[in-house]
């Protein structure tokens, strides 16, 4: 089975949809071009995919001419993250490329900039909100901290491990979807918004060039959003063996045992890290069944059965529980 990437919650979809100021007829359609059913947009548990919302982010985007759409009070004309990245793969090595990112949107930007800071082994890029409009836009710092480890990533030719990530908010009652969108360990309530690498990390060279510039933009956000470091975070881990055993229901006991644990040891890893392994189960069977749902023309009870659901009313009843609307909805999409 192709690797499920985690699904997207509806309020990041209403949080981009709020700052493209156009208008609702011509956003309407930009959200049916996207394959998101307007309908979902009502329902507060709705779920979108990464690719649904990596395409309305790109259309949004060139509608507004703003690669940021509508976040900032100056919009980051079209071509804007390309000079971004034509600047950086010059770089000697990877903290280099990372301080010039943060000199390059001081010249860009006048109500968010970023500082990096060494203390110790770590390096710490953080947030600098200079305007009270960007301090309570918390989608646009958050998207912002994803351009920054995106583009790092990148650079590297490897998705890079977070030693830390600091939010200035509360901890969200649905914690768990941040161990996917900034995987490493999370501290909430911290005074600035800041993603904190081993400084080991960003002292290796280069690895991209003028020709894949092109393609990691035609991308773009799709490959900053989720990102897997099984060897790291073992939520993923956990993710990733049942994704490979979806059908058969695994327990436990059974995945525990795969990844070397006790049971009461990986209830314990996977509590620290805001989940637990029911919820990892059921957000890996809502997330197949959504992009099964978006992408294929499989019958729903079909569906059912490869997410290890045997009976389809009780796989339907499930659905309703994690996204509060039936399967059926999310076809209503598709083009």
């Amino acid at each position: 089975m192709q690797n499920s990437l985690p699904t997207i919650p509806i309020d990041f979809v209403h949080d981009l949809l709020q700052g493209a100021a156009l208008d609702p007829h011509l956003q309407a359609a930009c959200v049916l071009h996207a394959g998101i059913a307007p309908a979902l947009l009502q329902q507060a548990g709705a779920r979108v995919t990464n690719q649904q919302f990596a395409g309305l982010y790109r259309l949004l985007a060139q509608q507004c001419d703003d690669e940021t759409p509508g976040m900032f009070a100056r919009p980051l004309r079209g071509g804007t993250l390309k000079f971004l990245c034509l600047s950086l793969i010059g770089s000697p090595s990877l903290v280099t490329a990372l301080y010039r990112f943060t000199q390059y949107f001081r010249l860009l930007l006048d109500d968010l900039h970023f500082v990096l800071r060494t203390q110790g082994s770590r390096v710490q890029v953080a947030l600098l909100p200079r305007s009270a409009a960007v301090r309570q836009n918390t989608f646009a710092q958050k998207m912002m901290l994803k351009l920054v480890h995106g583009v790092a990533s990148w650079l590297a030719g490897h998705k890079i491990p977070l030693a830390q990530v600091d939010f200035t908010h509360a901890r969200p009652e649905q914690g768990s979807e941040y161990v996917f969108l900034y995987p490493g360990p999370q501290r909430f309530d911290q005074p600035e918004m800041a993603l904190w690498f081993d400084l080991e990390q960003l002292q290796t060279p280069i690895r991209q060039g003028q020709q894949s510039v092109s393609a990691f933009l035609a991308r773009a956000p799709a490959d900053w959003m989720f990102v897997s470091f099984a060897e790291r975070i073992v939520s993923h881990r956990v993710r990733e063996h049942l994704q490979q055993r979806l059908e058969q229901s695994a327990s436990i006991a059974e995945v525990a045992n795969a990844l070397h644990f006790s049971v009461r040891t990986l209830a314990r890893k996977l509590q620290a890290e805001g989940t637990s392994f029911q919820a990892i189960k059921d957000e890996l069977r809502r997330d197949v069944a959504i992009q099964l749902l978006t992408q294929s023309r499989l019958a729903v009870a079909q569906i059912g059965l490869r997410v290890g659901f045997e009976d389809a009313t009780c796989f339907q009843r499930a659905f309703r529980q994690w996204t509060g609307s039936a399967p059926g909805a999310y076809r209503k999409g598709q083009g």
